[in-house]
């Protein structure tokens, strides 16, 4: 079993908010790797629903805790499999240090200012865990509380919108691959992606209703 989790704050106000990429990168890989007759259920204090990628189970989780206690449901979920960290879980992020269009796979490192990596940090007692960011730009002169916060501006949409796309790809390639392979694979800078293009918004995922 691997598990994925993807961070971000519940509520209607917060979806396709910069600081819930992470979600909507988890609804994304639901639909590539889960059962579409298989509903998301309330476990670990969190969204959580189970499929297969590469012949290997991967549990997807969406801590429902918000933000700066995503660490509670992530522990829970790996106590309760009884699996280990450094090889096991990979968590999705969102990061005003890269720009968008950009993913970015490390095996440790620090939270980087980021609430819920802290959280999954001192809840886990470790940095050594493999996170996926990805760039949602620099706020600029917007306060970083309420840039994060906010929807993404139109000329930033479909650039975040391909790298949920390598960020699942990545995902995959981490369940099936391992860590290095898919830092080797799919580890970009902005100006390295692709032109983007737009794309169809998502359904629902793995949300509640």
């Amino acid at each position: 079993m691997k598990i994925v989790v993807g961070l971000g704050n519940p509520g209607i106000e917060y979806q396709r908010t910069r600081h819930n990429v992470g979600f909507d990168c988890i609804d994304r890989l639901a639909r590539k790797v889960c059962d579409p007759s298989q509903s998301a259920r309330a476990r670990f204090q969190a969204l959580a629903v189970e499929g297969e990628s590469g012949g290997e189970k991967v549990l997807l989780l969406k801590p429902m805790t918000y933000m700066n206690l995503s660490g509670t449901s992530v522990a829970e979920a790996l106590r309760f499999y009884k699996l280990d960290a450094t090889r096991d879980l990979l968590v999705i992020v969102d990061d005003i240090a890269l720009p968008c269009g950009a993913i970015r796979l490390r095996t440790d490192g620090s939270a980087g200012g980021h609430n819920g990596l802290s959280d999954i940090e001192i809840k886990l007692g470790t940095n050594q865990y493999g996170r996926c960011r990805i760039g949602i730009d620099a706020p600029g002169r917007i306060p970083q509380r309420d840039y994060v916060l906010g929807r993404f501006r139109d000329d930033q949409q479909p650039l975040v919108d391909e790298a949920i796309g390598f960020a699942c790809e990545a995902a995959e390639c981490w369940i099936a691959r391992g860590i290095t392979e898919a830092m080797n694979r799919f580890n970009r800078r902005g100006s390295d992606a692709s032109p983007a293009k737009p794309v169809k918004k998502p359904d629902s995922g793995i949300n509640p209703n």
